[in-house]
């Protein structure tokens, strides 16, 4: 072995050993997201704009963070992301939490405590009662007392912002529970004045506009204690607790935005993800090294390197940047499964390159070196334009599309590595030591000599007819046509322990006035149920459950809910993807081919593809979300994939042809480079399918997208792209 050998080899090593290295113990090293091990993701909207300044409003946001964060510490979830998103938004993450009600109650409980004096006099009790209370007093009714009414003074006689500690304690036959509070230094003598001036007079305690208790002042309190009493349960007593401890939040604040997600439905989506991502994989090797042979052999030894790449530099990047909160999703296993299909595209491509070189004469060793130089190219200008794709699906996604993107991008750097360092060396080390003499590969795709272009009205009609279908369906369906993720609502998944019916729901709902809910059963999994509802109806559905069922217990899988603001930004962010990654491939492709025209024709067949997918989705009842967009943007960079090696074939063959025209030129490169076309699209759709199939119901749209993508993005690179090209070069050359 040659030292140039040897010295490729060690690199190779060397990344290996490092990947190992970052990888292992993987459960320490790989950060699941919330989709796969359970949790919580919010965004809370801070009710700021009625507060004067603009440094108020900065303020109350502020503040509403740090209270958010005393009272998560205080529950002792580990692991959190709480950070400001935008003007008046906090994005708060809570791994491991699924006790949806309890977090409800600690994340929007403003905590606001008030002490207020009560109007004894029975003439301006009656009064009030009559709806004629004196001024600035107001009728409220006592939470817990059967919602006695009672007379309160609207001005504050003291606030809860002078409370030192509150914690749960219990009645002297330590039964119920009740929240004993303590006071700091000002507060307790401000508490102390308060009592010494109003004593044998009621004191209401308010919370949060709500009348907790109104005992009376027997004597004057010096000890700077109080307690609140209420009939409490223990769980209700220590939240409150907490969120008195904790401090007032400023203002108030809404949840705009819900990803709940069960451990049940984590553990099958990790089992799902691993499913797919084994067959798929498996899919891809055995063809490969059965179409390929030694060929295929080294490109699948690639393609385990690849994904130990991709993995290894999720965990270095969590190593050496521990805050960086970079994990795997269950779009991130997507986009493993996805890489390593597109990883093949470069194998094949090479592969099909050293294959004409060979049928042209040349020297195994000539062969070898001019395919790789030849396939170069074509190669770098795919992933570039893939990888920018990513770059907006990360800039404008959210959550787990952002583990999509990273695991997308790291994956196709790494494809470069492993497709053209790493093979070249196998390849390189065999031909030198003579263990390899010939490189026998099967070969199903012979050149076809057919006019794609004239075809060219035929495959407009079809393209226009579908796209136009999809537009009278999308005018029909109107919003319907969007998830929540663009259109607002909410959706609940539950597992039930026995088969349920949508017939028996739907009375169900009816009889306990829950309007508008859509319900989903599956033929296949009968104890499998999805709920979708315009407002949140969560407590209620689950309190129909639980009357009405009581035997047929059930875990709560997910709950979605997205605001109409949320799902109006996030439908804004959606478009500004897709024409970001349009304008970002149109001028890269322009640059490297040195005319617009050529990147005209791609980003305008592109488009095409966009709508004719879109429009696929619409006919076949499935809603638009954000996985469908990234779907389609994965979709856009595999396109431009396609058509830039037809068109750096194009390039290639210009000066090779000058006594053809310019459509020959083109019919003939796309006739040269057809097998290929067929293969790339055959391996890449092999680890859709394995998804569609075993990928679990959560990712089953999204490839049902990437199957219907990758079949037409090969159409319109064939041909729309090339009639396109000819229609805007006009009789210029190229």
């Amino acid at each position: 072995m040659s030292p140039e050998l040897r010295k490729r080899f060690f690199i190779i090593f060397l990344v290996i050993a490092g990947c190992v290295a970052s990888v292992i113990p993987i459960n320490k090293r790989i950060n699941l997201g919330l989709d796969l091990k359970g949790g919580m993701h919010l965004v809370l909207n801070v009710h700021n704009e009625n507060l004067p300044t603009a440094q108020a409003k900065d303020d109350a946001v502020l503040r509403s963070m740090e209270v958010l964060r005393n009272r998560i510490d205080g529950l002792g979830v580990g692991e959190t992301l709480l950070q400001r998103q935008g003007e008046n938004q906090i994005l708060l993450q809570l791994p491991g939490v699924t006790d949806r009600e309890k977090a409800m109650n600690m994340i929007g409980r403003v905590a606001r405590l008030e002490f207020h004096l009560v109007d004894s006099d029975e003439t301006h009790f009656k009064d009030a009662v009559k709806g004629q209370a004196p001024a600035g007093e107001v009728l409220m009714h006592i939470k817990k007392e059967g919602g006695m009414p009672i007379l309160i003074f609207k001005e504050v006689s003291m606030g809860g912002d002078a409370i030192k500690d509150a914690r749960v304690d219990f009645d002297r036959n330590g039964m119920q529970p009740k929240i004993s509070m303590s006071f700091n230094e000002k507060g307790a003598k401000e508490f102390g004045d308060l009592t010494t001036a109003h004593v044998n007079e009621r004191l209401a305690i308010v919370l949060d506009n709500e009348v907790l208790s109104a005992p009376n002042i027997r004597e004057p309190i010096m000890t700077g204690d109080a307690e609140i009493t209420g009939e409490f349960k223990f769980e209700e007593a220590s939240l409150l607790a907490l969120a008195l401890r904790t401090g007032a939040l400023p203002v108030p604040m809404t949840i705009e935005e819900e990803r709940t997600i069960g451990p049940l439905l984590g553990k099958d989506s990790i089992e799902a993800g691993i499913r797919a991502t084994v067959l798929g994989g498996l899919g891809i090797v055995f063809f490969m090294c059965l179409y390929y042979l030694v060929g295929g052999v080294i490109a699948s030894v690639a393609l385990a390197i690849n994904l130990l790449m991709i993995l290894g530099s999720m965990g270095l990047l969590n190593i050496l940047m521990p805050g960086s909160q970079v994990t795997l999703t269950l779009p991130g296993i997507a986009g493993i499964i996805l890489t390593l299909g597109m990883a093949v595209d470069a194998n094949v491509l090479i592969n099909e390159r050293i294959r004409e070189e060979i049928e042209n004469g040349r020297p195994l060793a000539a062969s070898i070196n001019t395919g790789y130089g030849r396939a170069w190219s074509a190669i770098l200008d795919s992933h570039v334009t893939s990888l920018i794709a990513a770059y907006f699906l990360f800039q404008f996604g959210s959550g787990p599309i952002k583990g999509f993107a990273i695991t997308l991008s790291t994956g196709l750097i790494a494809s470069l590595f492993s497709s053209i360092y790493v093979t070249r060396t196998f390849f390189n080390w065999l031909v030198t030591d003579r263990i390899m003499t010939k490189l026998p590969m099967i070969h199903l795709f012979h050149k076809p000599n057919f006019n794609f272009l004239n075809k060219k009205y035929i495959c407009f009609a079809i393209s226009g007819t579908i796209i136009i279908a999809g537009a009278i369906d999308f005018i029909h369906k109107k919003e319907a046509v969007f998830g929540i993720d663009f259109a607002g609502g909410q959706i609940q998944e539950f597992k039930f322990a026995h088969a349920v019916t949508a017939d028996n729901l739907r009375a169900m709902f009816r009889e306990a006035k829950i309007d508008n809910a859509v319900i989903q059963t599956f033929s296949n999994d009968p104890d499998h149920v999805i709920i979708r509802s315009q407002e949140d109806t969560h407590a209620r559905i689950e309190d129909v459950f639980k009357k009405k069922m009581p035997g047929n217990t059930f875990e709560l899988l997910r709950v979605e809910k997205v605001g109409p603001v949320v799902g109006q930004s996030l439908r804004m962010k959606a478009l500004l993807a897709i024409v970001c990654a349009l304008g970002g491939m149109l001028i890269y492709i322009g640059f490297r081919f040195k005319h617009y025209t050529f990147g005209a024709a791609t980003v305008v067949a592109i488009f095409h593809d966009v709508l004719i997918t879109l429009s696929l989705v619409i006919l076949a009842g499935r809603q638009i979300d954000l996985l469908v967009i990234t779907a389609i943007l994965t979709i856009t960079g595999y396109s431009t994939n396609d058509a830039i090696i037809i068109y750096d074939r194009v390039r290639e063959n210009v000066p090779k042809m000058r006594n053809k025209t310019l459509p020959e030129i083109i019919n003939e490169s796309i006739n040269q480079t057809w097998g290929r076309t067929v293969l790339t699209t055959f391996m890449t759709t092999i680890s859709a399918v394995a998804l569609f199939f075993f990928g679990g119901e959560v990712l089953n749209t999204f490839a049902f997208v990437l199957i219907r993508g990758f079949l037409f993005g090969t159409y319109s690179t064939v041909w729309i792209v090339s009639p396109l090209f000819l229609w805007f070069q006009g009789n210029k050359k190229w």
